[in-house]
């Protein structure tokens, strides 16, 4: 079963928003797959450090 998403309304800074575009298109996947990505890697970090 496939994880269940909400939909969200976010202010980014345009040079950060510019930069994740970029990447996500380097990496072949939507802005929003991307940003999912890195969110769960940061997040994954955190807990890491604990």
């Amino acid at each position: 079963m496939k994880p269940l998403k909400e939909k969200i309304s976010i202010t980014i800074d345009n040079d950060i928003l510019a930069k994740l575009k970029e990447k996500a298109e380097y990496d072949d996947r939507s802005l929003s797959q991307y940003i999912n990505l890195v969110l769960k890697q940061h997040l994954n970090s955190i807990e890491r450090k604990k």
